[in-house]
Order: C-alpha cells, then sequence, then structure tokens
C-alpha cells in the first residue's frame, strides 16, 4: 500500500495519469486538458513519472517534432486503482448530507 501511494503523492499526479490512461498524448495536449495545472508543475510531474518507470517519453519525427507522453506497463498497473479511487470519491459525494 505504502509503495501505490508513494506513487500517486504530489497534487495532480492522479490527474496526470487519468489523462495518460486514454492513450498517447502530446504535452500540448495534457496542458489543454488541465489548464489549471501550470506548466512548470505539469514538467516536473511528467519528468517523476519517466523517473518512476510509469510513463515514458517520446518523440514524434517530422516538424516540428512534438514530445509525446504515454504509460509504461508499469503505469498501467495503477488503472483498476485509479478507478476505484473515482468510485470512492464519487460515493462520499454522493453520500454528503445537506
Amino acid at each position: 500500500m505504502e509503495a501505490a501511494l508513494a506513487v500517486l503523492s504530489g497534487r495532480w499526479t492522479t490527474l496526470v495519469l487519468r489523462e495518460l490512461m486514454h492513450g498517447p498524448r502530446s504535452y500540448g495536449d495534457l496542458s489543454g486538458s488541465l489548464p489549471r495545472l501550470s506548466d512548470k508543475v505539469l514538467s516536473d510531474r511528467l519528468r517523476t513519472m519517466v523517473e518512476q518507470g510509469l510513463a515514458e517519453r517520446g518523440e514524434t519525427t517530422g516538424f516540428p517534432t512534438r514530445t509525446t507522453y504515454s504509460l509504461t506497463d508499469r503505469g498501467l498497473l495503477l488503472r483498476p486503482l485509479l478507478v476505484e479511487l473515482y468510485r470512492t470519491g464519487q460515493g462520499l459525494l454522493d453520500t454528503r448530507g445537506p
């Protein structure tokens, strides 16, 4: 449990992972999907995910080159956890009193 929670630490990490669960995304796509997230924090989260082996960074060929990010097999292991966190959060919101 500690290892899974350590990977998810940091504000915005779960949202960046959620976006990458949809498949490879360019940096611009990620930035557009998370408009309240600063470029510095997005870059930091992506760099950390690459260092942890959760995501990989690639560059498209051609001009201009585009940087893309995708989840590794290790990163995809987090899918059930993220789905359950979403369900639990939704349940907590649904049962909130007036």
